[in-house]
């Protein structure tokens, strides 16, 4: 018998039985009576900025001057997503890492922890939330919960094959104990809440 065959033999002897998984009981759950102030606070608290909007105008003055300076804005809001999407798709690393700015739509904020669910489909490539250098998300105030259980209450993991939640700018502690913002993505976060359709 191999090294190999004797290794998976005792895992499976000592296999522990299964048990299911343990529910959090609606009663035990944080909901907050302002979870839009929650969600606020907690992002701002790491380093994101919220701000409100009654409609896009804002954000796209914000793309329009990126722009004019020459710079590579990922506009994936509302009507550019389809056309910005299909541009972005295959786009390599070497070439969207010349993103400044990103712009996206989230479908789900959290209060306790100013996290934002992104859904693939509304990223044009996977890479984009990450590797850009600065990153605006719209959010519908109506959208955000309390908690990530009443998050993933919300998302159906069969309808697309990724998605992600985040929460302020990238930021690390573990080079020297040194804090370095945007080592693993983005460098800034701003989250617009928007108060109706825009």
């Amino acid at each position: 018998m191999s090294t190999r065959d004797q290794i998976l033999n005792a895992i499976r002897a000592n296999k522990p039985a299964v048990t299911t998984a343990p529910l959090s009981p609606a009663g035990q759950l944080t909901i907050y009576d302002d979870p839009v102030a929650k969600f606020t606070a907690t992002l701002e608290s790491i380093g994101g900025k919220v701000e409100w909007i009654n409609k896009l105008d804002t954000v796209k003055e914000i793309v329009h001057a990126e722009q004019a300076k020459g710079l590579m804005v990922a506009d994936l809001l509302g009507g550019h997503l389809q056309e910005s999407g299909a541009y972005f798709a295959d786009k390599p690393a070497d070439f969207l890492k010349d993103i400044q700015l990103s712009c996206l739509q989230a479908v789900i904020g959290v209060a306790e922890n100013g996290a934002v669910w992104i859904p693939e489909s509304a990223m044009g490539n996977r890479l984009i939330p990450f590797i850009c250098q600065h990153l605006i998300i719209i959010l519908q105030k109506d959208k955000i919960v309390s908690t990530m259980h009443q998050a993933y209450e919300q998302i159906n993991t069969f309808e697309e094959g990724f998605g992600v939640f985040l929460a302020g700018p990238s930021k690390t502690a573990d080079i020297e104990q040194s804090l370095v913002i945007g080592a693993h993505g983005a460098r800034s976060l701003r989250v617009f809440l928007l108060d109706q359709e825009g």
